[in-house]
């Protein structure tokens, strides 16, 4: 990919300005399932897409430890003991020429919630459902290679958030409709180009509350770095990917949210692979935290995983 000049100002100063929305004390909610949106270049338009890709990605999530500022904390700190979720999303991205394109995502969460009630009495709850369905438009026009490009959408509020056991926190939807605005850019570097690397970054900016709860704005952003890879076999093709993920959000709001004890920062290494057969491809990640600061005590996972298995029609 080159480096094109114009196209990563324009991309870094819509960044810039979508960062000056943002509080200038970014914390979040403890779900952060926003991270499973940036991260490898599975997605990313280049020279060799066209047409549509369709795609199925499953996403694991398993909180199970409280954690309270930039530690953890004794369980019977926080009422809520554990989360498990399993988001599956299935998702078309159609490019038009070689200048616009369209992504459809449809996600359904399988989510397991512990909690303890009354005299520390623990109740467990299991609830799936369709969740907030994401139509995310691109432009890639600043170069012929497609190297940067800008993303810009809604999340439209058709998620579960009405059930009877699960906070609004802890809704599969939030209820709400949410402005998405991101970029992202891809490079090459080193001998004969031998490298490769990508930086990719989305806002969440929920427009409105609903019902007295309306969620923290939310900045999601992978950066990464890969080698060219390996030829396994005729017209398959493997390549480690060594990401760094980033995910701020601020706290909730309204009186159905919990603000002290939601809002955080993380910062995450994320080891991945991307295997290519034809017109087929598999990205596979896992995240571990490096930092992580949480607002009050919120539920944290030590790691989570990703799988994305597309397919270029």
């Amino acid at each position: 990919m080159s480096n094109h000049a114009p196209g990563t100002r324009l991309l870094a100063g819509a960044l810039f300005l979508i960062l000056l929305v943002l509080p200038h004390r970014v914390l979040a909610c403890a779900c952060g399932c926003g991270i499973f949106q940036v991260g490898t270049t599975g997605m990313l338009p280049t020279t060799m897409q066209s047409g549509t890709t369709i795609y199925a990605r499953f996403d694991e999530l398993d909180q199970s430890k409280d954690w309270f500022g930039d530690s953890s904390a004794p369980a019977n700190a926080n009422s809520d003991r554990h989360i498990r979720t399993l988001f599956q999303t299935f998702g078309l991205q159609t490019l038009f020429g070689r200048n616009w394109g369209l992504r459809v995502e449809v996600p359904y969460w399988q989510r397991h919630f512990t909690t303890a009630g009354d005299a520390d009495q623990l109740a467990s709850y299991d609830h799936g459902a369709l969740g907030d369905i994401r139509v995310t438009g691109s432009y890639t026009g600043f170069s012929p290679d497609r190297s940067t490009g800008l993303l810009f959408g809604l999340k439209l509020a058709t998620g579960d958030w009405t059930y009877a056991h699960f906070d609004r926190d802890t809704e599969i939807g939030t209820g709400t409709t949410d402005l998405l605005l991101g970029g992202y850019h891809q490079w090459r570097f080193g001998a004969n180009a031998g490298w490769g690397g990508f930086a990719q970054g989305m806002v969440d900016l929920p427009t409105a509350g609903r019902a007295g709860y309306r969620p923290g704005n939310e900045l999601d952003a992978a950066l990464g770095v890969y080698p060219v890879g390996w030829n396994l076999a005729p017209r398959i093709h493997l390549t480690p990917i060594l990401q760094a993920l980033v995910s701020l959000r601020d706290h909730d709001r309204g009186s159905a949210a919990d603000p002290a004890n939601s809002g955080y920062q993380r910062v995450l290494a994320s080891p991945a692979l991307e295997l290519q057969w034809s017109r087929l491809r598999v990205d596979a990640s896992i995240a571990a935290p490096l930092y992580q600061h949480v607002r009050g005590h919120q539920l944290v996972a030590p790691w989570q995983s990703s799988l994305t298995i597309s397919y270029m029609l």
